[in-house]
């Protein structure tokens, strides 16, 4: 079957399938260690009522197709247990697709789920082996087993466990598998390309938030940068669109057209003096400037994380990335942060963050909660054929662009003296103005969109695929597709802004999202909002 069956295929397959949609049914074929929760057949344009308690994911998938839902529970090692979801369209494309979750949400991300099912592929999530919001990492609190099966276990089981149904179901044996992810789900992904290589053919990992042992450390350190909020040093949130918008008077011209985009964050030679106040200024919040102390706190938030030696620790915020500063918004660091060290390290709900320092994190390193932090060597998923398209937004205001280029860049450190080229089975793409794995701001109108996961709910509860342009040059699931299946490696995908994000209003602009280290330069000739008018090019050239 080629990739180009995508949306046909499941039509050769009628509703005939070699297992019926009830529990009993699947129960027959899993192993002795997992238990059919429930099986439910749904009609065409259907809704999926998520069972009550789900914390992590509550939102209800609406306008499936016809497909069976299934609910699946795994004991694990020790007294834990984890769970998976899984959709089985009657109009199935022979494919199986994995997504990925989010923080430390716990829950089967049943209305992520739905965008798969819409192409045809067999779809799942697995509840990471806990029930909770993103923020909250209470549950891994002297939880050890718990925090195994955040970290890879309940990933890599449940993948195991839903082929195993899927190939019964359907009375054939699946020919691709296929994970997508961002965040946390990013991280996901790429953990299974290092540890389980053969769970899946292709992966998308968005915005990867791979190196836990270092995000949640500094996650509490940067915002500590901007803490206490008496102190004079304390950069109010209500500045940081202030700062924004003078980011982009300096940037935006800086990578060569003046379009309300910055293109090259690194590039810019952005100066914070400009927004220092007057001398006669009183109150700099209503002025909208910058005092000494703050601008101070400005040049931290934008400088690499360096330790004891001058130890690399993590990047940096972007230039860009203002809009999103969620992290240093509130009276204390985010949870995010503060709940590693409280439950995931076990330092107790009690711990003050004011007492962080260095050692916290060479404890971290030493730990590594839950094996989550992803290593180098790629090598294994290379030699079985795989295939990652990772990509990472430039505005990015929670995780740092920075750190999938140097995820990347040690992989090739790693593996290229082995003789693997790494841009044969691995490819990053940076998403100027674009935030979290998704969405550009205000003013921005950055092409965004590629049907990346998590994408597709925000232009509409039943999204997929790049609408008016269901195509491997626009959707990064059919760009990995190609590649896995065809062999044509993607050199750009084309991202896409839709007029005030509503698909039926049609397209502001597209643009080349290309392969990095190549940036998109306008050919200085044509419509700029036009992807056509655009290359993909090393600065230099």
């Amino acid at each position: 079957m080629r990739w180009t069956d995508l949306f046909n295929y499941g039509a050769f397959l009628g509703a005939v399938h070699a297992l019926d949609c009830s529990p009993s049914s699947f129960q027959s074929v899993l192993p002795a260690n997992a238990t059919i929760n429930w099986a439910v057949p749904l009609q065409q344009n259907a809704t999926l009522e998520v069972p009550v308690g789900d914390t992590g994911y509550p939102n209800n998938p609406v306008g499936l197709p016809a497909l069976c839902a299934v609910s699946v529970q795994v004991q694990s090692i020790g007294n834990s247990t984890f769970g998976f979801g899984l959709f089985l369209p009657v109009a199935w494309n022979g494919r199986f697709l994995a997504v990925g979750n989010g923080g430390y949400a716990g829950g089967i991300n049943w209305e992520d789920m739905g965008p798969g099912s819409r192409y045809g592929f067999a779809t799942m999530s697995t509840d990471t082996g806990h029930n909770s919001s993103s923020f909250d990492g209470a549950w891994a609190y002297n939880q050890p087993e718990m925090v195994e099966n955040w970290g890879h276990l309940a990933m890599h089981g449940s993948v195991v466990a839903a082929k195993a149904l899927v190939s019964a179901f359907y009375g054939e044996n699946i020919s691709y598998n296929y994970y997508a992810g961002c965040s946390t789900g990013g991280r996901q992904g790429l953990k299974e390309a290092e540890r389980y290589p053969d769970d899946f053919d292709g992966i998308i990992a968005g915005a990867p938030a791979w190196w836990t042992s270092h995000l949640q450390p500094w996650t509490i350190k940067v915002a500590l940068y901007n803490l206490p909020t008496t102190a004079d040093h304390h950069i109010p949130p209500v500045m940081f669109p202030v700062i924004g918008a003078e980011v982009l008077k300096q940037c935006d011209p800086q990578d060569g057209l003046t379009d309300n985009i910055i293109s090259n964050p690194s590039g810019c030679n952005f100066r914070p003096e400009e927004l220092l106040c007057a001398p006669n200024v009183i109150n700099s919040t209503l002025a909208g400037c910058l005092t000494s102390p703050q601008i101070a706190t400005l040049y931290n938030i934008y400088s690499d994380s360096i330790g004891d030696n001058q130890t690399f620790l993590f990047p940096h915020l972007s230039l860009g990335s203002e809009f999103q500063w969620l992290l240093l918004s509130d009276d204390e660091p985010n949870a995010l942060g503060t709940d590693f060290v409280r439950y995931f390290l076990n330092f107790g709900a009690d711990w003050d963050f004011y007492n962080f320092n260095e050692s916290i994190q060479y404890l971290t390193d030493q730990v590594d909660p839950g094996s989550a932090t992803v290593k180098f060597d790629l090598s294994a998923f290379h030699a079985k054929g795989g295939k990652i398209l990772s990509y990472h937004g430039m505005s990015d205001g929670l995780i740092p662009t920075g750190l999938l280029p140097y995820f990347y860049n040690h992989v090739i450190r790693e593996l290229e003296p082995l003789g693997i080229k790494v841009d044969n089975f691995f490819r990053t793409f940076l998403v100027p103005g674009m935030g979290h794995c998704s969405g550009t701001f205000p003013n921005i109108n950055a092409p965004w969109y590629f049907a990346g996961p998590n994408q597709a709910s925000l232009l509409g509860p039943m999204v997929f695929s790049v609408p008016g342009f269901k195509d491997a040059q626009h959707d990064a699931m059919m760009a990995l597709m190609r590649w896995v299946e065809g062999g044509q490696a993607p050199d750009y995908i084309i991202g896409t802004k839709y007029t005030n994000e509503l698909t039926q209003t049609g397209v502001l602009r597209q643009r080349p999202l290309c392969m990095y280290p190549k940036q998109a330069k306008y050919l200085g000739v044509g419509d700029v909002n036009a992807a056509s008018s655009w290359v993909c090019i090393r600065m230099q050239e």
